[in-house]
């Protein structure tokens, strides 16, 4: 099992940026992929961006070029950088850690970004 914890959310004004931290209950050097996904209201979950145990990225297409994911496997943490934000970033950003399986799927409880002027 993993737990994942995330923080780094709030209101920011478009153009803005913030840095989303996704903090796991065990080492992460080993799990297959970590990212995070999304959720706006009356909307579906849909993928930001992960990386995967090799250090690979790949990201979303309405978010190319603006957030970065990255990792600290000592602090085992990943990071998502978000600049230049966009009224529609506006979600609940939720980390995820994928074991490989369909079954072995973790989730955090999700922090708020809102942006807003």
């Amino acid at each position: 099992q993993v737990q994942l914890v995330e923080s780094g959310g709030g209101l920011v004004q478009p153009g803005g940026s913030l840095r989303l931290s996704c903090t796991a209950s065990r080492s992460i050097a080993g799990i297959t992929r970590m990212g995070w996904s999304r959720q706006a209201p009356g909307k579906q979950r849909e993928l930001a961006a992960y990386i995967t145990t090799a250090g690979t990225t790949n990201s979303a297409e309405s978010v190319e070029g603006r957030f970065t994911i990255s990792r600290d496997i000592v602090e085992n943490t990943v990071y998502l950088q978000m600049n230049n934000l966009k009224p529609e970033d506006t979600s609940v950003y939720y980390c995820y850690a994928w074991l490989g399986s369909i079954t072995n799927i973790y989730w955090g409880p999700g922090t708020q970004v809102t942006v807003s002027s």
